[in-house]
């Protein structure tokens, strides 16, 4: 396993506890140390923009000290540090996915509406760290759609399958291995395909459904075959349904322990870090943890 930390920012907040525990259990599997980081924003006078980050804060937090507390007496012992800091969070946090193996924090913090399901520094750096982050959510989000088949730990991942994405099928297996889970991989296809004819006219598809559905499956396993070699021991259920990625992994996500998606690929085009709509979608409404994997560095 690797020996950089897992990472789990706290600030005081119910959602940052709820993402201290899912931290400490991923270093306890990964055999890695924990790294509990509060970021104390600047004084409203500061200047932000200048003023990215200071030095860490060696002086009380009782950010850190709530979480110190909240871990004394767990079951299983992982070595973990407390780093307090100054800066701009929405700017420093995806700074330390640098030195990190994952970067876990809560849907949304202390400050903020009330009414937003993602807060600002979650989505900073789930678009920006060079590390998988993981969102925690706030229990309670609903989703719709049928109840797991079968009972069990269960982890779910997105693929395209035009464009699949190395680095988001090697975590969501790895993942899963870790777990003891099964993989469900939810591959989507566009459903009903129309075809314009004229101005103001549709013609039905051509197409029929049951090839598409059929087609999408078997590029989907022959996607994942080298993983499911390199994973014997993970069950990867592939599963070709019809409409929006988005929904469709919105509905998985239910009763699921994680699910997985990939951040968008840099364009010529477009060179910034970006967050494709369906990345953006699952975020906002999954009800379980979401993973959000930065693409590969291309290859030279």
């Amino acid at each position: 396993m690797s020996t950089l930390p897992v990472i789990a920012a706290v600030d005081g907040s119910a959602d940052g506890l709820r993402a201290l525990d899912w931290a400490l259990d991923a270093a306890h599997r990964r055999e890695a140390p924990l790294r509990v980081v509060h970021v104390r924003q600047y004084a409203a006078w500061s200047q932000a923009d200048v003023l990215v980050a200071g030095p860490p804060d060696t002086a009380e937090d009782p950010a850190l000290e709530q979480a110190r507390a909240h871990l004394q007496g767990r079951a299983f012992a992982v070595a973990t540090e407390y780093v307090g800091m100054e800066g701009v969070p929405g700017a420093l946090l995806p700074e330390l996915g640098a030195d990190a193996q994952l970067l876990v924090l809560g849907s949304r913090g202390r400050g903020g509406f009330t009414g937003l399901l993602l807060g600002s520094n979650g989505m900073a750096a789930a678009r920006d760290a060079q590390c998988p982050v993981v969102v925690v959510p706030r229990p309670g989000r609903e989703v719709h759609g049928e109840a797991p088949a079968e009972p069990g730990p269960r982890v779910v991942v997105g693929l395209h399958v035009d464009s699949p994405d190395e680095a988001t099928l090697s975590f969501a297996f790895t993942e899963a291995e870790l777990r003891g889970a099964r993989l469900q991989v939810v591959a989507a296809y566009p459903w009903p395909v129309q075809t314009w004819a004229a101005a103001g006219q549709l013609m039905p598809p051509v197409i029929d459904e049951v090839a598409v559905e059929s087609e999408t499956r078997v590029l989907a396993d022959g996607l994942l075959a080298p993983y499911r070699a390199r994973h014997p021991d993970v069950r990867a259920d592939s599963h070709a349904v019809p409409g929006d990625a988005a929904g469709n992994l919105v509905a998985s996500s239910r009763d699921a322990d994680l699910v997985v998606v990939g951040r968008h690929r840099r364009r010529l085009l477009a060179p910034a870090r970006m967050m494709g709509s369906v990345t953006h979608a699952v975020l906002l409404h999954a009800a379980s943890p979401i993973a959000v994997i930065p693409p590969a560095p291309p290859q030279e």
